[in-house]
C-alpha cells in the first residue's frame, strides 16, 4: 500500500499571517468614515478594544499550549463544558465565518471597481468575479493548507505595505486643525467610547485564527501562542496609528462622507499615486482576508464531525489531510450568500446577517474566557499554578469584556443571534439520535462494545 504523503504543516510565519491577515481584512479601510461623527475620542476606544484583544489573545494562547486541538474556540468549549456547548460554538462560528466571507468577497469587488469601474455598474459581471475569488481560493486550500498559507504570507505582506504608509508616514504629514472636537458625538464620554468602541471590535474578529488548525501547525505549543500575541499585538497597532493619521490628515466633515478614507488620507500626504496604492492594498487585504477564512470554513465543521458533533461526511480529508467536504459545501453557502447580495432587496437583510455573524463569533469568545477559568481550577498538569492569580485575573476581564461587547450589539442583534444559534439544535438532537440508534443496533447484532466514533 502507498504510504501517504506528510502533511506539510504551517510554520510560525504563516501562523502569524493567519491572524493578522484575518483581522485585517475589509472593515479597517472604511472605519475611520464610521468613527469620524465620534472625533478623536475615537481613539480612546480603539485603546479599550486593543486591551479586550490582547487579553483574549492572551487567553487564546495559553489553552492553545495547554491543549493545542483544530477546532480553536470550539475545542476548548467542548473539553471544558461538554458536547452541547461544543455544538453551539461550532454551529455558531461557522456560520459567522462563512457569512462573513460573502461580505468580504463583496467587499473584495467594491475595491477593485477603483480600477475597474464597469464592476460598480455590472451586477452580473461583479457576482462572477467575486465567485471567481471564492472559488479559487476555495481550490488553493483544498490543495493542502501550506497552499493557503503561502498565499496568505503574501497578501498580507502586501496589504501591510499601504497601512504602514499612512501609520507612520502619514504622522509627518497630520494637521491638528483636522482632529475637531474631541468629542463630537454630543453624548457623554463614556457613551461616546461605548459606540465607537462596538464599531472598532469588529476589526479584531480573527485573533483566535491561528488556534484553529492548530494540529497542522508546527510545534504547536510554543507556534500558536507566539502567532496569537505577535498578530494581535501588531494590528492594534497599525490601527490605532492608522486612525490617527487619517483623523489628522482629512478634515472631520469630509471624512465622515468619505468612502476610502485611508485612499483620501494618502492623497492629502503623498498625492495620486499613493491613493493608488491604498485601494490596491484595499482590494489584496480584502483577498487575503477571504483566502484565511475560507481556510478556517473547513476546519470548524473537521473538528466537530470527528467529535461527532457534524454530520460525518465533514470529517472526511484528502490525502494531504486538507477537510474538502467542509471547503467546498462552505463555499456553496457563501456562493448562495453572494448571490443574494446583488439583489438589491436583500441587501439590508445580509447586512444584518453579517451582524449576527460577528456575534456568534464573540459568543466562542466568551465560552473560552470561562474555560480557561475552569481549567486553571481542574486541570493542573497543563497550567501552571504559580501564576494562577494572575491568569485567574486575566481571564475574568477577558470574559467581562466579552459580556460588554456582547450587550453593546444591541437588543435585536442579541436577540436574533440567539435564534440563530437555537436554529442548530434540531441537527444536534438528530445527531445524539443517530449516536444512540448506531449504539443500539450494535448491541441488538451482538457486539460485545460499541462502534467506535466514525471519523
Amino acid at each position: 500500500m502507498q504510504a501517504q504523503p506528510a502533511r506539510r504543516k504551517l510554520g510560525l510565519w504563516m501562523a502569524t499571517a493567519l491572524v493578522v491577515g484575518n483581522m485585517i481584512g475589509s472593515g479597517v479601510f472604511l472605519l475611520p468614515s464610521s468613527l469620524a461623527e465620534y472625533g478623536p475620542i475615537s481613539l480612546v476606544a480603539w485603546g479599550f478594544t486593543a486591551t479586550g484583544a490582547m487579553l483574549l489573545a492572551l487567553v487564546f494562547a495559553r489553552l492553545a499550549r495547554a491543549h493545542p486541538k483544530t477546532g480553536g474556540p470550539y475545542a476548548y468549549a467542548r473539553r471544558t463544558f461538554g458536547d452541547f456547548v461544543g455544538f453551539q460554538t461550532a454551529w455558531g462560528y461557522w456560520i459567522a465565518v462563512w457569512a462573513g466571507n460573502a461580505a468580504i468577497a463583496v467587499a473584495f469587488v467594491g475595491y477593485l471597481a477603483h480600477f475597474w469601474p464597469e464592476l460598480g455598474d455590472n451586477k452580473i459581471l461583479a457576482a462572477g468575479v467575486g465567485l471567481t475569488a471564492i472559488w479559487l481560493l476555495t481550490a488553493i486550500n483544498a490543495y493542502g493548507i501550506r497552499g493557503g498559507g503561502a498565499v496568505q504570507v503574501a497578501t498580507t505582506i502586501i496589504k501591510l505595505a499601504p497601512l504602514l504608509l499612512i501609520a507612520i508616514g502619514g504622522l509627518f504629514f497630520i494637521k491638528s486643525a483636522n482632529f475637531g472636537e474631541f468629542n463630537a458625538s454630543g453624548d457623554s464620554a463614556f457613551g461616546a467610547v461605548t459606540a465607537a468602541a462596538a464599531l472598532t471590535l469588529w476589526a479584531f474578529i480573527g485573533l483566535e485564527s491561528a488556534t484553529v488548525p492548530a494540529e497542522d501547525v508546527k510545534d504547536p505549543h510554543k507556534t500558536v501562542p507566539r502567532a496569537t500575541l505577535a498578530g494581535t499585538t501588531v494590528t492594534a497597532l497599525i490601527y490605532i496609528l492608522g486612525t490617527l493619521a487619517v483623523l489628522g490628515l482629512v478634515p472631520a466633515a469630509a471624512l465622515a462622507t468619505s468612502t476610502a478614507p485611508f485612499a483620501d488620507a494618502a492623497d492629502a500626504a503623498f498625492g495620486g499615486w499613493a491613493a493608488d496604492l491604498v485601494a490596491i492594498g484595499a482590494a489584496t487585504s480584502a483577498f487575503g482576508a477571504l483566502n484565511g477564512w475560507i481556510l478556517l470554513q473547513g476546519q470548524i465543521p473537521y473538528a466537530a464531525a470527528r467529535d461527532g458533533l457534524f454530520p460525518r461526511i465533514f470529517a472526511r480529508t484528502t490525502r494531504r489531510g486538507t477537510p474538502t467536504v467542509g471547503l467546498v459545501v462552505s463555499s456553496i453557502l457563501v456562493t448562495a450568500l453572494m448571490l443574494m447580495n446583488y439583489n438589491a432587496s436583500l441587501v439590508d437583510q445580509f447586512t444584518f446577517i453579517i451582524l449576527l455573524a460577528t456575534l456568534t463569533t464573540v459568543i466562542p469568545y466568551a465560552y473560552a474566557s470561562l474555560a480557561e477559568l475552569v481549567l486553571l481550577a481542574t486541570d493542573h498538569t497543563a497550567f501552571s499554578t504559580r501564576r494562577l492569580t494572575r491568569d485567574t485575573l486575566i481571564a475574568l476581564l477577558a470574559f467581562g469584556y466579552t459580556i460588554w461587547a456582547i450587550a453593546g450589539s444591541g437588543y435585536e442583534v442579541v436577540y436574533k443571534g440567539t435564534l440563530l444559534i437555537f436554529a442548530g439544535m434540531p441537527v444536534y438532537a438528530w445527531l445524539k439520535y443517530r449516536d444512540q440508534r448506531t449504539t443500539v443496533q450494535a448491541v441488538e447484532a451482538g457486539e460485545t462494545e460499541p462502534p467506535a466514533q466514525a471519523a
